[in-house]
């Protein structure tokens, strides 16, 4: 059965996240190795000044998703989540191996988390990078996706379906306008975060 949250809440950015990735960040980076061609903080814990789940979200980036990553995290403690194999799809995209991932729950001393585990040069590798840059850069729609976030958790505290049917698509807009700015910039992502 998949994992679910008992109740969505939303709260306000914590100071403490970014250093928390850090911690984490480190200790995947021990265990990697140069399996993990970068490890980054991601989604809304990583935009200062956006509310968020008190999740962190955290990218590991691979060339495949070889047996050998699989194994070094399990053996670690994390747990695959095998009901979750690729990313939602945007509007117009067909096809799904372009958008597959891994995910997996830390092991159960770690503060909570998602270990997305994504391929190199893949677009949901991508996606959420430019998603995060482009909020750090734009505070007001930040402002507004935590407005849409905090509404639905509002709405559907505990149905993460609904909560994630409109938060997707909510997340596709977003990225049509980080696409042009991208593109405005020839925006690449910066240094890896650990």
């Amino acid at each position: 059965m998949p994992e679910r949250l008992k109740t969505i809440t939303i709260f306000p950015y914590q100071p403490q996240w970014p250093e928390e990735f850090r911690h984490l960040g480190r200790e995947l980076r021990q265990q990697l190795g140069p399996l993990a061609l970068r490890i980054d903080h991601i989604g809304s814990t990583s935009v200062p000044d956006l509310a968020a789940k008190d999740i962190i979200d955290i990218q590991v980036t691979v060339s495949g998703l070889a047996s050998e990553v699989e194994q070094l995290l399990l053996g670690m403690g994390c747990l695959l989540r095998q009901h979750i194999s690729q990313d939602h799809l945007p509007p117009g995209e067909t096809d799904a191996g372009r958008w597959q991932k891994w995910i997996f729950q830390p092991p159960v001393a770690w503060r909570p988390a998602h270990i997305h585990v994504r391929i190199s040069g893949l677009p949901n590798q991508r996606y959420p990078l430019l998603f995060r840059d482009y909020l750090r850069a734009h505070p007001v729609a930040a402002q507004a996706y935590a407005q849409v976030k905090t509404a639905l958790a509002r709405l559907h505290p505990q149905d993460v379906d609904a909560y994630y049917a409109v938060k997707d698509p909510v997340c596709d807009i977003i990225i049509v306008g980080a696409e042009s700015w991208a593109a405005a910039l020839d925006w690449q992502p910066g240094p890896m975060d650990i």
